[in-house]
Formats: structure tokens, C-alpha cells, sequence
């Protein structure tokens, strides 16, 4: 199967002092405001960093939910935050954290799902950062 999505930047101005808008054809990005301010310091909008984490974040749950599905189990949460670092004009690390709620789920069990679903989420596999996770069972 084979998917294409599609997202499309616009810049205006220079590189400090410049704005751009993101948009998706999906709709859920929609001329949403980024730049300098909202990058590099704590402007209001977003960043390519803040939309990869995001991006990590929910390709990451969902691979879990496939992971868990196959050995029969299903969650009753799977909370996860991606922190993307931007360091000298790269991407260095992506340390994923995710909190897991299932029924009759070990830790030992949890580590080897979250770890397959580390490897194999299409996000982790386009990343040439490090990536690091922390599974809690909850």
C-alpha cells in the first residue's frame, strides 16, 4: 500500500525576520503561523521540531496499538510525548517517553512492544537522530 500526504510551507521575508505559514491538505494545518520567534525562541505558533515530535508521537501510539493488537491486547491508553532536539542546525535526538494502561500487560512484555514499535514506526525509520524511549506501565 502505498500513501501520500501532503503539506505546503510558505516564507515571507528574511530568515530572522521573516513569517511563514504551514498548511496540510487535510485541513488540520491551515495557514498556521511559523518563524524565527516560534523556532528559536517562545513565539506563538508552531516549528518543523514541534511538528516532528508531534508527528513521532502519534506514528509511535499507533504502531503500539498494531504491536499490542497482534499479541491480543488491547489498550486502554497509550499516552506518549515526543522531545525532538534541534542542536547546531540538526536534529540530534527524539527521546520518546510513553505511559501504557492495558489489562493484563507486564513490563517485561511492555519493553519488548514499545521496542518493536520504536523500530518500526515509519517516523523512527526516516530519523537519522538517536532516538531514545522510556516505557511506563501504568
Amino acid at each position: 500500500m502505498s500513501i501520500t500526504r501532503i503539506a505546503s510551507a510558505n516564507w515571507k521575508g528574511s530568515g530572522k525576520e521573516g513569517k511563514g505559514t504551514l498548511s496540510s491538505t487535510s485541513g488540520v494545518l491551515s495557514n498556521t503561523q511559523y518563524s524565527y520567534n516560534t523556532r528559536f525562541e517562545d513565539g506563538v505558533g508552531t516549528n518543523p521540531e514541534e511538528l516532528i515530535a508531534a508527528a513521532h508521537a502519534g506514528c509511535f501510539s499507533m504502531k503500539l496499538a498494531f504491536v499490542l493488537q497482534a499479541a491480543g491486547i488491547t489498550a486502554d491508553s497509550i499516552d506518549t510525548k515526543a522531545a525532538a532536539t534541534l542542536d547546531n542546525g540538526t536534529i540530534t535526538t527524539v527521546k520518546l517517553t510513553t505511559s501504557v494502561k492495558a489489562a493484563g500487560l507486564t513490563k517485561e512484555k511492555l519493553d519488548e512492544y514499545t521496542l518493536d514499535a520504536k523500530e518500526n514506526c515509519p517516523i523512527s525509520k526516516s530519523l537519522t537522530s538517536q532516538i531514545t524511549l522510556e516505557a511506563i506501565l501504568l
